[in-house]
């Protein structure tokens, strides 16, 4: 069973994610200090089981803290409503599998934790340098550890493998039966291995044949009309007006930054330490506790500024500033093999705003929210040196050319309570800050007949023109197959030089024929020599000669037919799980009080505010 557990690491840790806290909020009722607190009670259901405030509230706060550690930049307004929701599904999930663990009377033994809690520790104990030995972790550490712990930490490890243990018992039960056989991974592999080549000719369609081949009756647009109603949906939309706070740094910032490198360089030149400097200076995350040092890489391995600095400079000196995509670097060479490998250290200074120029970021944003409420949006931009700018915008893609992702601007605009002429608080997403002014707003609508009717014929037309294509290209297959070469009949029929391919797997892309089609299919499928039937791919159509052919390397694929199978039947097992996870939410009777419960008058929400605030 433990063998289990370490094989299905990724979802035992998503059904085992709330263990520690479970065992806080479920058995203990506390809050994250430890202590009972008031709560705002219960913001929802699941089958019946209440979802408590406190237990969101703490799932959220941990994702918050982990997004918050992932990034450089402050959470967002926009992620922070995606983490709300992260959190509220994960409850959502967490109590589901709660209860189909009860259903299905899965337990966990003392046997079971007390060999699970010996021997195979929780992931952040096993990454926790206290407990390596020769940077490789210690069984023997963690033993001894163990040994001697608290009432308290024994007990957190006991909540810990008692949502564990059943959680992996659940996975086997859910996963069992999951087989590939070896003719599944042959198939699998030989897709990605055998190889052919063809010649081929193409009838493109849109250039051989003209609009005045043929005709559309209103009928046939009619009916089109009807059968793809679906395909003439138009998203609800808002006009707006728009003011764009770019966080891009300005031209000062990036002065500031190649003044600041510069002085770090001179430091070097003047004898300071390079490493120190880089630990206390470089920007670069994985290098800087190394004082800079990247190792040794192979050439081509870095940005091509970087890699082309490295592999020109001489050994031990420091180069000037380097710009590359991750800011700007002064790079020391410390050892060279020639133009293939190398082994250097750099100092990296990203270009951001300085803390004088982000303060007036901030300065600015607030200023135009305030303005924003007294005069027209326009306005306070213009008084401010900012750009407005009119645009219009999907509420199924809220995207705004200057801003990017416009999420809780498009939630703002399509509020049926916000009226027009009003201008919104200002947002902010990774890239700028921003404000929008209602200017209007039109609801989802299916565009009639007459609008649709233009694209309608040009969908008709392509179809008709690959049906004149196909026969013409059937024509040349009956030449081809009575004794002429595929040449000859092409040239005379004015379908151009015949193509050539170089050899290709199923996977792969194939200028001339494109990817995962007809003419791919058809191209596995002939013998060396063997032309095709006319085939459509696309808008296009292709006839195919078939001219070399290399098998799959059955030795090679049985060499690595374990590693296969474990990787697919992984893939396998996820997608079981997943699937599981979605019928049972289907299923779920799920009740969101989360809008009425936290949205309460704010009065009402200090008396019972809990213990984390």
């Amino acid at each position: 069973m433990m063998q289990q557990m370490r094989r299905n690491t990724k979802w035992i840790m998503i059904l085992a994610v709330l263990a520690f806290a479970g065992l806080m909020f479920f058995e203990w009722g506390m809050d994250i200090t430890g202590q009972s607190s008031g709560s705002l009670g219960e913001i929802g259901s699941v089958n019946g089981t209440p979802v408590l405030y406190d237990q969101y509230m703490g799932t959220y706060r941990r994702l918050y803290d982990q997004a918050a550690e992932s990034q450089e930049d402050p959470i967002t307004g926009a992620q922070i409503k995606e983490l709300e929701d992260d959190a509220w599904e994960e409850m959502v999930n967490s109590i589901v599998i709660e209860q189909e663990l009860e259903r299905r009377g899965i337990v966990v033994t003392d046997e079971e934790l007390i060999n699970a809690a010996r021997y195979y520790p929780p992931p952040e104990v096993v990454a926790d340098p206290n407990y390596h030995t020769d940077g490789v972790f210690d069984v023997a550490k963690y033993q001894r550890f163990i040994s001697v712990a608290s009432r308290d930490v024994l007990l957190s490890l006991e909540a810990y493998y008692r949502n564990l243990i059943p959680r992996t018992k659940l996975l086997r039960q859910i996963g069992s039966g999951v087989y590939v056989s070896d003719g599944d991974l042959w198939d699998a592999y030989r897709s990605s291995h055998e190889r052919t080549a063809v010649r081929y000719v193409s009838f493109d369609p849109l250039v051989r044949v003209s609009d005045e081949e043929f005709e559309i009756s209103p009928d046939e647009v009619a009916g089109y009309y009807d059968e793809k109603m679906e395909d003439f949906f138009v998203a609800a939309s808002a006009k707006v007006v728009v003011v764009p706070i770019p966080k891009t740094p300005k031209a000062t910032d990036t002065a500031a930054v190649l003044t600041r490198i510069e002085e770090l360089r001179q430091a070097v030149l003047d004898g300071e330490d390079f490493g120190e400097l880089a630990r206390a200076e470089s920007a670069d995350e994985g290098s800087a506790p190394e004082g800079g040092d990247l190792g040794v890489f192979a050439k081509s391995a870095m940005v091509l500024p970087f890699d082309s600095a490295v592999f020109a400079s001489p050994i031990g000196r420091v180069t000037p500033p380097v710009r590359s995509s991750f800011g700007v670097h002064i790079i020391e060479v410390m050892e060279r093999w020639g133009q293939d490998s190398a082994r250097a250290r750099h100092i990296l200074r990203r270009f951001e705003r300085t803390d004088d120029s982000e303060i007036e970021l901030y300065t600015v944003a607030d200023s135009l929210e305030e303005l924003g409420e007294s005069i027209a949006l326009s306005e306070a931009a213009a008084a401010l040196g900012l750009e407005a700018d009119t645009v219009e915008f999907l509420e199924t893609f809220p995207f705004i050319p200057g801003v990017g992702d416009a999420s809780e601007g498009a939630d703002w605009a399509f509020d049926p309570e916000i009226p027009e002429g009003e201008a919104s608080p200002v947002f902010e997403n990774r890239d700028a800050f921003y404000s929008v002014e209602l200017i209007s707003r039109e609801p989802s609508r299916y565009l009639t007949l007459e609008e649709a009717e233009h694209s309608i014929r040009s969908s008709i037309a392509v179809d008709k023109k690959v049906e004149v294509a196909m026969a013409e290209a059937r024509a040349l297959v009956d030449e081809v197959r009575s004794g002429r070469t595929l040449d000859e009949v092409a040239r005379e029929m004015g379908a151009g030089e015949v193509g050539e391919t170089v050899p290709f797997s199923r996977v792969e892309e194939v200028p001339g024929l494109g990817r995962y089609n007809a003419a791919i299919g058809a191209a596995f499928g002939l013998e060396v020599g063997e032309v095709s039937d006319a085939v459509r791919a696309g808008q296009n159509v292709l006839v195919v000669e078939r001219v070399s052919w290399e098998a799959a390397d059955s030795a090679a694929w049985l060499a690595q037919l374990d590693a296969q199978r474990s990787q697919l039947m992984g893939a396998l097992r996820d997608q079981r799980m997943s699937n599981w996870i979605e019928g049972l939410r289907e299923s779920a009777d799920v009740v969101d009080r989360r809008d009425e419960v936290l949205n309460r008058p704010e009065e009402e929400q200090q008396l019972q505010l809990p213990a984390i605030f």
